[in-house]
């Protein structure tokens, strides 16, 4: 198994890099500036954000290699690991920017970065743009470029944290646009995740695993949680871990009604670990517990 290398500090990818440590926490550059990195395994401390300008060689995320194609824009949340598969003579071309957490501390967008969950898509549901939209985050990457380009005063972090801020609302903004252009797509993930749900509980699974996960279904489209969640929320209206408790409160309200069962053996055949969590989804979704229910 090939060793992973650590990158934890900004510092250290622009040593990788051969380029300009103009900020010791963030750093933005063309990558036809900037040397191409080896081929190998990597796990950057940091966010990532990449725009691709060329068909840049493989990455691979997982079991999944993944070939970018011009205006792919690629995220990468602290933690993540990924295989980099460098072409021969590659000549790279695109944008990045990289930016530790420490550098938003203290600002607004250290309190929201959580939110912007396509940090933690996997690499095979990166954000295609188009020419406009292209331009628009280039624009951005050119605008904090240019701020760390100059000398730092008072201003400095608050524009390059609007700035990533804006960028960052931009991509939420052409990520809802991809899922509506892959309507088709996405309208089948909905309509397969009910019926897989319907299967799970309609099966021994909750009794032997459990109550299923948003990443349990994910797994089984090869797709990150977040990314399903937020595919289903676009669609639907309701988050994916709403779906599963609407389905398990409508099952519920079936079997409550067995007089040879205990709320205890019900709440064992949804999945649940413990009757009083059963209980508590009951009280929330309801307004009632689960025997309350069972006496209306």
């Amino acid at each position: 198994m090939k060793d992973i290398l650590k990158v934890e500090t900004i510092s250290q990818y622009n040593t990788l890099k051969e380029i300009a440590n103009r900020h010791p926490l963030i750093t933005c550059f063309d990558s036809a500036d900037a040397k191409p990195l080896q081929s190998g395994k990597f796990n950057f401390g940091f966010y990532a954000i990449f725009l691709k300008g060329v068909n840049c060689g493989e990455l691979q995320y997982g079991r999944n290699t993944y070939d970018y194609e011009a205006g792919t824009l690629v995220f990468m949340g602290p933690g993540q690991a990924v295989e980099i598969k460098t072409q021969k003579d590659y000549n790279p071309k695109g944008n990045a920017l990289l930016f530790h957490a420490d550098f938003i501390k203290g600002t607004p967008l250290a309190s929201k970065i959580h939110t912007y969950t396509f940090f933690s898509y996997e690499l095979n549901e990166a954000l295609h743009l188009s020419e406009k939209e292209q331009q628009i985050v280039k624009d951005l990457f050119s605008k904090i470029d240019y701020e760390l380009e100059q000398s730092i005063d008072k201003h400095s972090k608050q524009i390059v944290c609007n700035t990533i801020e804006l960028l960052l609302n931009y991509c939420e903004r052409f990520y809802e646009r991809q899922f509506i252009t892959r309507e088709v797509l996405s309208q089948g993930v909905v309509s397969n995740f009910e019926r897989m749900l319907h299967a799970y509980f309609n099966s021994e699974k909750p009794q032997k695993i459990g109550l299923p996960s948003v990443s349990y279904f994910a797994e089984e489209f090869n797709l990150s949680a977040n990314y399903l969640g937020d595919l289903i929320k676009k669609e639907t209206g309701k988050s994916a871990i709403d779906h599963i408790h609407l389905k398990l409160i409508d099952l519920a309200k079936d079997r409550i009604f067995d007089a040879d069962k205990s709320i205890s053996q019900v709440a064992y055949e949804l999945g649940f670990k413990y009757p009083q969590h059963f209980n508590r989804l009951s009280k929330k979704s309801t307004g009632y517990t689960p025997r309350e229910y069972r006496n209306l």
